[in-house]
């Protein structure tokens, strides 16, 4: 009995810490059911999509760029500030947002565009006026099509540089291709196909950008105030500054975020990197389909 316990201990370990991990980022609950059939998926069993949102610590890093980039826009901006409760119930918006995520990717059709049609169906109401007196709506094609600009080039670039495999030019291309079905479900009109679109999305809303005030207080909770456990800390402040790395010199300035290029460079990007890697020993990512 005493040597099967002890056989077994390094699965209970993993098996804490991996419930210790998931816990921490507010994925509460267990993935939804992955479909298999090619015919059936939503996204296909075999896409590039399913590797990357499918590396947990490297999501984690993208996941967090994403936001501070979208924070940027003063009407996405002003939307989370006025019809959210992201500083009462973080974890319970980042289990929203892994749910999402995780029915688009691994689900079937019909699972996935329920969870469109409900994430469709929440936006009626996100509604409202901005800083700048101009009105918003979270179902514009234009502010959709920012947010997923934001979304894809933050995940695909937290995955090329901290995740376990290695992507090609045109694996990132096709991850972009496969993310556009998305967006265009989502409402997105004529959406970004390869990195080189989307790289120019990007760049066509620059004149759009600005830290608003909401935005100030959404950065400084995100980098700071997401988790108090003081084992936490550490591992989240390097994975913010993960994320900041991921955003270029004009994203970072406009987010009044300093840059010290040898900080990034020699300790900052080894060590999230060796933390994805501690991560991934007990959050396994999937496995890529071959």
């Amino acid at each position: 009995m005493a040597v099967r316990w002890v056989s077994e201990a390094p699965a209970r370990l993993r098996r804490h810490v991996n419930l210790g991990i998931r816990g921490a980022v507010g994925l509460t609950r267990d993935p939804p059911p992955r479909c298999v059939d090619p015919l059936e998926s939503y996204f296909a069993i075999d896409g590039v999509a399913r590797i990357v949102h499918g590396d947990l610590s490297s999501m984690i890093v993208g996941g967090l760029g994403s936001l501070f980039l979208q924070m940027l826009h003063p009407h996405s901006m002003a939307g989370v500030a006025q019809h959210s409760r992201y500083q009462h119930d973080p974890l319970g918006r980042l289990l929203q947002t892994a749910n999402f995520i995780g029915f688009t990717t691994y689900g079937s059709r019909p699972t996935a565009f329920a969870a469109i049609e409900r994430v469709l169906a929440v936006h009626q109401s996100v509604r409202g006026v901005a800083d700048d007196g101009v009105a918003y709506y979270a179902n514009d094609p234009h502010l959709l099509a920012w947010v997923h600009a934001a979304e894809t080039s933050m995940f695909l670039a937290g995955y090329r540089r901290y995740g376990r495999l290695s992507l090609s030019d045109a694996e990132a291309d096709a991850y972009v291709n496969e993310m556009a079905t998305l967006a265009r479900d989502l409402g997105v009109s004529d959406p970004p196909r390869s990195v080189a679109e989307l790289n120019a999305t990007l760049q066509r809303f620059r004149s759009e950008l600005r830290l608003s005030d909401d935005g100030v207080l959404a950065r400084d909770f995100v980098a700071r105030g997401v988790v108090q456990g003081w084992r936490q800390r550490a591992p989240y402040w390097l994975f913010v500054r993960g994320a900041f790395a991921l955003l270029s010199p004009w994203e970072r300035d406009l987010l009044g975020v300093a840059h010290r290029p040898w900080r990034t460079r020699l300790f900052v990007q080894p060590a999230t990197l060796v933390l994805c890697r501690l991560l991934r020993q007990f959050v396994p990512p999937t496995e890529r389909v071959t």
